[in-house]
């Protein structure tokens, strides 16, 4: 998976970019049609903003973090893109499976409710 990492009003160091590649590796394990990340790291008003954003399977997905610290803002933000890749995986299976189909007939209930079970 590539990672393109950028900074917004941060310097992205060698450490900053070796804890992002470590973080969203998992991911990528996880999810091994997932071909590129975006991830913007930014500070306003001493407040670390982490957005990322990649397409899986022919939709869009956005995720975003913050926190007064860098490297809590980056893991929830790892959080809520591993939930949303999570959830566009459950709606690609489901769509693959057949739909149940009700058993009972249609008339079963006003046969029930002529019996007299009293």
């Amino acid at each position: 998976m590539k990672i393109n990492l950028s900074g917004h009003h941060v310097d992205v160091t060698d450490t900053v970019k070796e804890h992002v590649s470590d973080k969203f590796s998992k991911i990528g394990k996880h999810f091994p049609s997932l071909i590129a990340l975006d991830v913007t790291i930014s500070k306003e008003h001493n407040e670390f903003q982490v957005e990322l954003r990649t397409h899986y399977e022919g939709s869009s997905l956005a995720a975003s973090g913050a926190n007064a610290v860098m490297y809590p803002a980056i893991a929830e933000a790892a959080d809520k893109l591993n939930a949303a890749l999570k959830h566009r995986k459950g709606q690609l299976k489901a769509d693959r499976h057949q739909k149940p189909t009700c058993t009972t007939p249609e008339i079963a209930h006003e046969i029930i409710q002529d019996m007299k079970l009293v």
